[in-house]
C-alpha cells in the first residue's frame, strides 16, 4: 500500500491508539518517522520506540505510548506542513504552541528538532507538526 503522507499516517495511528487506550502502536519504518519519534521521546510525550524486524523482512516501529492519571499525555497532535502545502518559518517567526506549553517539531538543515531548540540555534525550517 502506498502512502501519500507517512507522517500524517503516523499521527493518525498514535491518535487512534490513544482513543482505544492501547499501550503500543506499530508503524512502518522511515528515517523521518524515527527522528520525529526521537523528539517526542526526548520531550516526554511517549515512553519510547523500538525497531522490530518480522520474519518476512519487513521492519516496523513499535511505539510505546505514555499515559498519566487524566489520560494520554498527547492531547493533540496535528500536522502543519502537508504535501500539498508546505509551511516554512524563519527562526524569529516560529510560533509558540499554547504559550510555550506545547511544542512544534521542525525539520531544519541540522535535523529534526523542537521549536525551542531551533530558536536557540537561530535556524528556521519546515514546521512538521504541533504537539500539546
Amino acid at each position: 500500500m502506498s502512502l501519500q503522507d507517512p507522517l500524517s499516517d503516523l499521527f493518525s495511528r498514535i491518535r487512534n491508539a490513544q482513543m482505544r487506550n492501547k499501550s503500543i502502536v506499530t508503524s512502518p519504518v522511515s528515517k523521518l518517522r524515527e527522528n520525529v519519534l526521537e523528539v517526542l521521546k526526548k520531550e516526554g510525550y511517549i515512553r519510547g520506540y523500538a525497531r522490530t524486524t518480522h520474519s518476512t523482512g519487513r521492519e516496523e516501529l513499535d511505539i510505546e505510548l505514555k499515559y498519566d492519571d487524566n489520560g494520554p499525555v498527547i492531547s493533540n497532535i496535528t500536522r502543519i506542513s502537508k504535501p500539498g502545502r508546505r509551511v516554512y518559518s524563519g527562526a524569529s517567526r516560529i510560533p509558540f504552541i499554547h504559550n510555550g506549553l506545547g511544542i512544534s517539531i521542525i525539520s531544519t538543515s541540522r535535523g529534526v528538532m523542537t521549536d525551542a531548540d531551533a530558536r536557540e540555534a537561530n535556524i528556521g525550517g519546515e514546521i512538521i507538526c504541533k504537539v500539546f
